[in-house]
Order: structure tokens, then C-alpha cells, then sequence
């Protein structure tokens, strides 16, 4: 996605996590590894945004994302605007008079979270010179900022990339996490992406995508560092996929026995909202194994990262760690 980048190759707005070369997908690890010394402080804020105005669109209802946006601006000291887009859209506003309306009030940046694919790619072809869109998540297409905090905990857990092997499990098809931590994980030089999901949740020739297909845990799991669970899409399913939760739960739900098939040390990962029972058993999640809790973290110091790059102030982030 070229749209992505300006002429020196630096962020202009972040979209999709697919096709960014490995330096620029390390940079945003790295700038994260900076900010994330600004969390731990007392103060946790940095000027590098003073001045400028994120406004959160989001479409669809996500607090936790949207809450960590807003965190992660404010911690570098931006003004943030939560629109509200039922009233806008019951006044009859189309999408582009509404953003033509908040350029005017000097809008420096838009994160978009939208229930169609595209949306925010979008957005950011009609956007004015100097304003970056940020996707919060569109569809069942992109979270970019998801696979990247999520990149950046493996890193924080485990180091190196390149001898990890990495399982996704779960509902596939309908996640739009899914598709961006697997270009996102191939991209940095995961030594194996894993995909562990039944049949029918499963996109046709996922295995261009560059991931060993699996249909059981057992096999899947088998010597794993990583273990990613993903949520079933309930929403986004059409017609019966599934014979029933209980069913999924017995041949896919991450339970302590399941983890032993992967390596002693692997870590347990899941983007959220959890299903407990449905997915992962509590035990597990709660469990020594699990990061979950550190995503959430990471995720501000992630969401910091790529706003100040693409609003242009990368350069200044090494002043942050000093």
C-alpha cells in the first residue's frame, strides 16, 4: 500500500501492516521499546504532539481499543476528540462532509474503526496534505495496530524473531487481526506462522498468505513458542459454521492440557475481548503462561509509536529515553 508512505518511504498513515518492509516494522518496535520507559515515569506524558488534534471515529463500539488510542495521545500531550458518529450520521452527514467539517476545526489526525473493509483506506485518499489516518480496524480486513502490539510483546517475551514458531488459533476467516499479525510476523522473520482453526473457518488458500495449515490442535500446537487465540466473529458469520460452542471448545479451546503440547516455556496470547469457555479456559488466561495483560499495556506505547511517526515526529523520539 503505497498510500501508506510518503516519498522517503516514512509513514504517512498506517492501514495494513502488509507489505511494510522489515526496517520500517522494526522502527515501530523500536520507537515503542523508547515510549515505553515514558510509561513506567511518574509523568507520563511527552510534548512530541502538543499542539495537535487526534479525533477518534470509531464506528463500531471497541472501548478498549478507542480508550488506548486516547491514552496514547494524550501521552504525548495531543487534544483528542471523540466524535459521536450515531448522532452525525441520524443528521444525514456523509462520511466525507463530516471529515471536510473537522479538518476545519484543524484535525491533525483520524483514527477509524468501521464495520466495512476499506474504510479507513478510504478516508485517507480524501484527507487533506499533513493529516494522517491511523486504522483502528476495518472489516474483516486490517488492525494493524493490534499485530504490532502484539509483534512487540512476542519481542519483549521471547527476543529474536526468526526462531519462533508462532500458532494462530481460531476463527480465521472473519478476523481481521488475524490477517494483519500474519504479515506483520512474516514480515519481521518469524521462523513459522501456524494457523489452527476447522475448516470452515478458514479463508481459501490461506496458505498463499505464508502459514502451515492445521485442522487440530494436537499437531498445531506441537513445539510452539507462541500461542495467539483468536475470538469467534459471532457477528460477521453467516449461516452455521460451527455445530455449537461446546463443540468448538472440546477440539479448539486452549485448555492446560492442550498447552503442553507446546514448548514449557511458550507464552499465550489472545487480542480480546475474551471468551471464557468458548476459546480459552480461565485457568489458562489467568495462567502463568499468559501475557494478555502485558498486550493491553504494550499497546499504548505501540499506539504512541506509530502517531508520532506518522504525524512526522519520529525523529524527536530518541529525546523521550533520555
Amino acid at each position: 500500500m503505497t498510500i501508506q508512505l510518503d516519498e522517503n518511504g516514512e509513514l504517512r498513515h498506517f492501514l495494513s501492516t502488509e507489505g511494510l518492509p522489515r526496517p520500517l516494522l522494526t522502527r515501530i518496535l523500536d520507537t515503542a521499546e523508547s515510549f515505553s520507559a515514558v510509561i513506567d515515569k511518574s509523568v507520563k506524558k511527552v510534548p512530541l504532539l502538543r499542539g495537535r488534534t487526534v479525533v477518534n471515529l470509531f464506528f463500531e463500539a471497541s472501548t478498549r481499543t478507542r480508550t488506548t488510542f486516547e491514552l496514547a495521545a494524550k501521552r504525548l500531550s495531543a487534544d483528542v476528540l471523540n466524535v459521536n458518529v450515531a448522532t452525525t450520521t441520524v443528521k444525514g452527514e456523509s462520511l466525507l462532509d463530516m471529515l471536510r467539517n473537522l479538518e476545519a476545526m484543524q484535525a491533525d489526525m483520524f483514527v477509524v474503526r468501521h464495520a466495512e473493509s476499506g474504510t479507513a483506506e478510504y478516508i485517507a485518499r480524501h484527507v487533506r496534505e499533513g493529516v494522517a489516518v491511523l486504522n483502528a480496524g476495518d472489516g474483516q480486513h486490517a488492525h494493524p495496530t493490534q499485530a504490532m502490539l502484539d509483534a512487540y510483546t512476542i519481542r519483549r517475551e521471547k527476543g529474536d524473531f526468526e526462531p519462533l514458531r508462532v500458532a494462530i488459533v481460531g476463527d480465521i476467516l472473519h478476523s481481521r487481526v488475524a490477517r494483519s499479525q500474519i504479515h506483520a510476523l512474516n514480515g519481521l522473520g518469524v521462523g513459522e506462522v501456524r494457523v489452527i482453526a476447522p475448516r470452515t473457518l478458514l479463508p481459501r488458500h490461506v496458505e498463499t498468505l505464508g502459514v502451515q495449515v492445521y485442522h487440530d490442535m494436537e499437531h498445531g500446537l506441537a513445539d510452539v513458542d507462541v500461542v495467539i487465540m483468536l475470538r469467534l466473529q459471532r457477528e460477521r458469520m453467516a449461516g452455521a459454521l460451527l455445530p455449537s460452542e461446546h463443540e468448538y471448545y472440546r477440539l479448539y479451546g486452549l485448555t492446560e492440557e492442550k498447552l503442553r503440547r507446546a514448548k514449557p516455556d511458550a507464552i499465550v496470547m489472545h487480542p480480546g475481548p475474551i471468551n471464557r469457555g468458548v476459546e480459552i479456559d480461565s485457568a489458562v488466561a489467568d495462567g502463568p503462561q499468559s501475557v494478555i495483560l502485558k498486550q493491553v499495556t504494550n499497546g499504548i506505547a505501540v499506539r504512541m509509536a506509530v502517531m508520532s511517526m506518522t504525524l512526522g515526529a519520529h525523529q524527536k523520539t530518541e529525546e523521550v529515553a533520555e
